[in-house]
């Protein structure tokens, strides 16, 4: 397929939309597992015994460490640290027909599509090689032996982090288990759940003091093969190089072996969604000349004038006190699916979009901030905030008002008319300058816009909770959200939606 053949990004978009979607019966017995089970790959134990960071949700979220290039070598017990706050198992509730795992980051459906895998050189621990990271037992399963981040630099054309670092974790869908409900549209919640998986994984890199890059451009056949992915079935989507040896390690020219691991079956029969195939097909990167290409490319985004009243954030510059530790947020972070419609004050809000906009270090953005993204608020109840709809100026750190007044009938319509956005002190919308972002990165752009989106949406689910309220991620009826903030947001697509509030539980 031809990356830059971007009219298959609109048809999938296009078609994709709220409403739109064709009528959809979940056939419960048919409910995938939300986990990926080898079934003759030994367990390997990860320790628990890590003590925690002393790093606020904030300051986590917020920071992300340089590579100086000073060594930075995590252990096994570290690994499991960061594994854990990424994607882990923190609580489980039985029902009719057996049991939920709720884990660290946000998912689509509580789903748990998103599986992580580890390629790293000799650790304290832990020796070189390719591991799948299974967090039903929180344990390693290792799929090859040996050292192949010279493979992993060849998929990502000498990407200046990847032979530096002595890990590499890779988010891979396994698109059936969540399409199984959201059909089609699953493709667009494997960056939204990738994402916030990401959010995790950096906050608790920085909290750590570890460097980490997120890396978006890579040759996908070899990264699935690498893996021993069917990439009819599943699909690697990003990486997240971790840490530093302190020097570049030699490229190694050695081919990996084909490896086909058995699994147990997710459900009794897979449907297939042949849009998700032909979508990611159409934004695959086939050679090291096209992933530097890629890599080389920047958007160039129309400008932001603002036009009406700005009111400059309030957010706090010391962040010591400012909210919870990044861990503690995290064992009690949710998705807030009952708001009280009671007010959040315009510091928490300054805090939450202040210092989860500070920067992603990935391959497809230049430092500072978001650029693939333009973010939009409607604010029923915040102390201190006219109630209306609002432009985040981020060059200028300010709410920009569009219009005044009560659109919480709006924000309900908006958010595929539910009560949680309606019922939300504020909500935040994500929407991309598509054209600009095609013409940029060609179809895969789409995934970089979605992602960029969601580890963005996952900060403001750290921020939030952080700060002792909620948050929750929604979807959304497509061109209606367009509507709604135009003319401002003429010619931009919606890619992800926030709800910011405190919960029913909390407020009394």
């Amino acid at each position: 397929m031809n990356n830059r053949k971007i009219e298959e990004a609109w048809k999938y978009h296009n078609c994709t939309k709220h409403p739109g979607m064709p009528a959809h019966y979940m056939d419960w017995e048919n409910q995938p597992t939300p986990f990926k089970i080898y079934k003759d790959l030994i367990s390997l134990k990860i320790p628990t015994d890590l003590e925690p960071s002393a790093l606020t949700a904030l300051e986590a979220i917020s920071v992300t460490v340089q590579d100086a290039g000073q060594e930075c070598v995590p252990n096994l017990t570290t690994l499991g640290r960061l594994l854990f706050l990424s994607a882990g198992i923190i609580k489980k509730t039985g029902y009719t027909g057996g049991e939920i795992y709720f884990r660290v980051a946000a998912c689509t459906g509580a789903l748990y599509h998103i599986d992580l895998y580890i390629i790293c050189c000799d650790l304290d621990g832990l020796e070189a090689g390719v591991y799948h990271f299974a967090p039903h037992d929180f344990s390693l399963k290792r799929l090859r032996s040996g050292d192949y981040r010279g493979v992993l630099d060849r998929a990502t054309a000498g990407h200046p982090s990847i032979l530096k670092s002595p890990i590499s974790i890779v988010c891979a869908d396994t698109f059936w288990r969540n399409a199984w409900k959201y059909q089609a549209r699953a493709y667009r919640h494997t960056f939204w759940d990738t994402g916030t998986i990401l959010a995790n994984t950096l906050a608790a890199a920085s909290a750590h003091n570890i460097p980490a890059t997120v890396i978006a451009g890579f040759i996908d056949t070899a990264l699935n093969s690498l893996l021993g992915l069917d990439a009819e079935r599943e699909a690697a989507v990003s990486i997240v190089t971790i840490g530093n040896t302190g020097k570049r390690e030699p490229r190694e020219t050695q081919e990996p072996e084909p490896i086909d691991h058995e699994t147990l079956p997710l459900s009794r029969r897979e449907v297939d969604y042949p849009k998700i195939r032909q979508m990611h097909r159409a934004s695959t990167l086939g050679t090291e000349e096209e992933v530097s290409g890629w890599r080389s490319r920047a958007v160039k985004l129309r400008p932001t004038e603002p036009s009406g009243k700005l009111y400059p954030l309030d957010f706090d510059e010391d962040l010591s006190t400012a909210s919870d530790t990044l861990e503690s947020t995290i064992s009690r972070r949710g998705s807030t699916r009952r708001f009280a419609r009671v007010p959040i004050t315009f510091k928490e809000l300054s805090n939450t979009l202040h210092y989860s906009t500070r920067g992603i270090p990935a391959d497809f953005l230049t430092e500072g901030t978001p650029a693939l993204n333009y973010i939009y608020i409607i604010a029923n109840d915040v102390d201190g905030l006219p109630s209306g709809a609002y432009f985040y100026n981020i060059q200028k750190n300010a709410l920009e008002l569009l219009k005044e007044g009560d659109f919480r009938d709006e924000a309900g319509h908006l958010g595929l008319g539910q009560d949680i956005p309606a019922d939300a002190s504020a909500d935040v919308f994500f929407l991309s300058d598509l054209p600009a972002v095609f013409d940029a990165y060609g179809n895969r752009g789409y995934r970089a816009a979605q992602l960029e989106a969601c580890i963005i949406g996952g900060r403001l689910y750290l921020a939030a909770y952080g700060q002792r309220f909620g948050a929750s991620g929604l979807t959304f009826y497509d061109d209606d959200v367009t509507r709604f903030f135009s003319p401002h947001a003429e010619g931009k697509s919606a890619m992800f939606l926030v709800a910011l509030g405190k919960s029913v539980k909390r407020a009394t």
